[in-house]
């Protein structure tokens, strides 16, 4: 298996770091695992921001592992092209992680911008 399709397996997996960071936060505990989405839909600050995080991971990985799997259906890019735009797109997954929780929002709406950007990129290079 080739990076580009690892890193589908590595943005599958990022919005769960992101629920452990709004549980930890927040002040989560185990025996209060009732209704743990009533729990993260009442937090605030850090918290929250994590909370906001993990849903837009869940919100863009389907259509990054599409593009990914669209890319080498195609079969027209070279390997090594998406291999980059893959870690770019993660790379590009984990600085929105860290704006988001810094709270610093132009950077991470930029760094989102260019997420979207690179999952366009793979249909393009693969014309």
């Amino acid at each position: 298996m080739n990076v580009a399709l690892w890193c589908i397996l590595i943005a599958i997996f990022l919005p769960y770091l992101c629920t452990i960071v709004a549980k930890v936060a927040g002040g989560y505990r185990l025996a209060d695992n009732h209704d743990p989405r009533d729990f993260l839909e009442s937090l605030n600050g850090l918290a929250r921001r994590a909370h906001a995080a993990q849903l837009n991971g869940f919100e863009i990985t389907p259509a990054f592992a599409a593009a990914v799997i669209v890319a080498h259906l195609v079969g027209n890019a070279e390997l090594v092209t998406l291999n980059v735009l893959a870690v770019l797109f993660i790379t590009s997954r984990l600085l929105y992680i860290i704006f988001y929780l810094a709270d610093l929002a132009i950077l991470r709406s930029l760094v989102w911008l260019v997420g979207l950007g690179l999952i366009a990129a793979f249909f393009v290079v693969s014309v």
